[in-house]
């Protein structure tokens, strides 16, 4: 039997508190999806669970300026969102696509950014809609883009004493349109193979006037592909500038394709250089009017 104490603080202050009591001893948990499997498969637990299911304010998805998400909001709530589904497409294509719907009625979207596997369905989607992590702790709060949140695999710059509560998403990504594929053995409850997001503006004359392209498991982090972005900028919406942009993306230009167990790199080089396109063309049509 694996045992641990387990605490439900009612505000991030007790939450604070409890970190800085137990330190190293203790460990955060929203949903439990990760945390839980981790604890199953390893056979080890903290000492002490600190659980953040009590703290309701960090549950919303707010447009106000910008686009405010709490880091407690569930996938489903992603999923079932107008608002999301609508204006941030690809983060509801990434929503939809986590586990099953019992587990997206749990998990949280900070929980899957905190644990931060190459693998994570959101965390393709907020790095293309240029989303911002906004960390609390005892001496406040700091901002910063998800670009720089990861530092490795499982690995992300969350002080131990800090809490993430809430994603911001700039308001002028409500001119692009976005999409998110993710490539797997399967369609149901399996990890992707590769994820692949897309966000676009178009100009007046229907040129892409700006884009964000981003690239899950194909690296330790999640990646932008930026050299692919800017080939993209001031170019018709056509085949063939669509095809190169692909080609770009899977190059070393952006990034070093890896060898997993789960897929070979020369595999995820083919699959960016189709379903970039792809998504691209997707993104596009649903740029709102």
């Amino acid at each position: 039997m694996i045992d641990y104490d387990y605490k439900k603080p009612e505000n991030l202050e007790e939450v604070f508190s409890l970190l800085k009591e137990y330190g190293p001893k203790a460990t955060l948990i929203a949903g439990g999806t990760d945390v839980m499997v981790k604890i199953r498969n390893t056979r080890k637990a903290p000492e002490v669970l600190i659980s953040l299911r009590g703290l309701e304010d960090l549950r919303y998805i707010r447009k106000n300026n910008d686009y405010h998400i709490g880091a407690l909001t569930t996938h489903r709530m992603l999923e079932q969102s107008d608002l999301v589904k609508t204006e941030l497409s690809a983060l509801h294509d990434g929503a939809s696509e986590v586990g099953s719907v019992q587990i997206r009625n749990v998990a949280t979207v900070g929980g899957n950014i905190c644990n931060a596997a190459p693998s994570a369905d959101t965390s393709g989607p907020l790095l293309a809609l240029d989303a911002t992590v906004v960390l609390e702790g005892p001496e406040g709060r700091r901002s910063l883009p998800i670009a720089d949140f990861f530092t490795g695999t499982y690995r992300t710059v969350r002080k131990a004493e800090e809490v993430l509560v809430e994603f911001q998403i700039p308001v002028e990504m409500e001119g692009f349109g976005s999409a998110y594929w993710k490539h797997s053995r399967r369609k149901a409850m399996e990890l992707p193979l590769l994820g692949i997001s897309v966000a676009l503006k178009l100009s007046e004359n229907k040129e892409i006037s700006d884009a964000r392209i981003s690239l899950t498991v194909a690296a330790p982090t999640p990646i932008r592909a930026y050299k692919a972005e800017e080939f993209l900028k001031g170019k018709p919406l056509d085949d063939d500038v669509l095809r190169e942009t692909g080609k770009i993306a899977s190059s070393r230009d952006c990034c070093s394709l890896r060898d997993s167990l789960r897929c070979a790199a020369w595999y995820r080089e083919k699959i960016i250089q189709v379903f970039v396109p792809r998504m691209a063309r997707l993104a596009a049509e649903r740029i709102k009017n």
